[in-house]
């Protein structure tokens, strides 16, 4: 019976670890600042570019919702009208969609 336990046990740590690992790999704030993102939207604004606080606000609404983060991370690749931005364009579509989950996770 001991071993049966021992053995639940560590499966339950592996999966749960398997689940950390898994929420590691989604973006956070390491990765904004591999990305460049803070240059814009860091401590010192960029022209007009919006806080990390004001966009989390904006896609927290999204939370929960991959289809509509999936088509934000879209739309932040192309650009608004008149607003094309280098380093949003050459983002991955990955990059992209984990870097929209984590705004609208908090971007903790």
């Amino acid at each position: 019976m001991r071993y049966l336990t021992v053995k639940t046990l560590a499966f339950a740590l592996t999966l749960g670890g398997g689940l950390c690992l898994a929420q590691s790999a989604l973006a956070n704030p390491q990765m904004a600042v591999e990305m460049g993102c803070y240059n814009c939207h860091g401590a010192q604004l960029r022209a007009d570019a919006p806080s990390f606080e004001r966009l989390s606000e904006k896609f927290s609404k999204h939370k929960g919702d991959l289809a509509e983060e999936r088509r934000h991370a879209e739309k932040l690749r192309e650009g608004e009208f008149l607003q094309h931005f280098t380093a949003h364009q050459q983002l991955s579509p990955e990059s992209a969609q984990k870097l929209v989950h984590w705004l609208a996770e908090g971007a903790k």
